[in-house]
């Protein structure tokens, strides 16, 4: 539980899944996000259970936020979730290794995380939702003594030519230093330089720039080395990565803000 809230933040618990019942409200909110809402296919959306699952489930940490007001044994309670898994529990196998040569990363001997599978209800967008769980984020990564976050951000559809702005911009300006530079796997490499650094528009890139993305990009994150067209879950993958020991004085403050409480995340 959270002391000391704001009244609109009390509506909601933010803890790890701890129960099959968790996880599996966890997985039906994301089914409600990546299947019902951005069209997502293949074997991870179960329809008779109307549950976005895999096999990489079972490893993860699964930070989520309940809001209390809904009905939890509906399963429906869980309004948002972010899959969490450690290198010192993934033993060199995460699921971005099926989209990134993660070499730089796993070779670096640093402590690492992976980041997945994020989303908010579509109900909860705009509000408190996504600062509680960065908060929740936060409050893992300095308990685990995090070095580096990565993970696949998407962008909606799987035409490069409609986010041409945005990958030129995001490969110009923050690509990753070439020791922790990640890359897409050769056989479904998507080149991001789409636009000459003189025709790149910065407002435009930006506008086609998810939010989450722009998110860690104000936090001093960068991106690997291409991008991977997920035709399953009809997007296109970059790989985001923020070194925390890069990590500016100023988005250390945001990042690990409070708003006069203590964020507890149960494990």
């Amino acid at each position: 539980m959270m002391s000391g809230l704001k009244s609109e933040e009390r509506h909601f618990i933010l803890k790890l899944a701890q129960s099959e019942a968790e996880l599996l409200a966890a997985q039906r909110l994301r089914y409600r996000v990546f299947v019902t809402e951005l069209g997502a296919t293949g074997p991870s959306a179960d329809h008779a259970q109307h549950r976005e699952q895999d096999a990489f489930d079972a490893i993860y940490d699964h930070l989520i936020l309940i809001d209390r007001r809904l009905d939890c044994d509906s399963l429906d309670h869980v309004v948002g979730v972010y899959r969490l898994l450690r290198s010192d529990v993934a033993q060199g196998v995460f699921y971005s290794a099926a989209e990134f040569d993660l070499s730089p990363l796993l070779a670096s001997g640093r402590k690492l995380l992976e980041l997945g599978r994020s989303c908010v209800d579509a109900r909860y967008r705009g509000g408190v939702a996504m600062y509680l769980l960065w908060n929740g984020l936060a409050d893992y990564v300095l308990k685990h003594r995090i070095e580096m976050l990565f993970g696949v951000a998407s962008y909606h559809g799987t035409d490069p030519a409609a986010i041409a702005q945005s990958l030129s911009y995001l490969n110009r300006y923050h690509l990753a230093p070439r020791e922790s530079r990640v890359s897409a796997c050769p056989e479904h490499y998507q080149r991001l330089d789409l636009v000459p650094e003189a025709r790149i528009d910065r407002m435009l890139a930006m506008a086609q720039t998810p939010p989450l993305i722009k998110a860690y990009l104000r936090l001093g994150g960068s991106i690997g080395d291409g991008a991977y067209i997920d035709h399953n879950f009809n997007t296109i993958d970059v790989c985001l990565l923020m070194d925390t020991a890069r990590m500016s004085e100023r988005h250390k403050r945001a990042y690990t803000r409070r708003s006069g409480q203590k964020q507890v995340v149960e494990t």
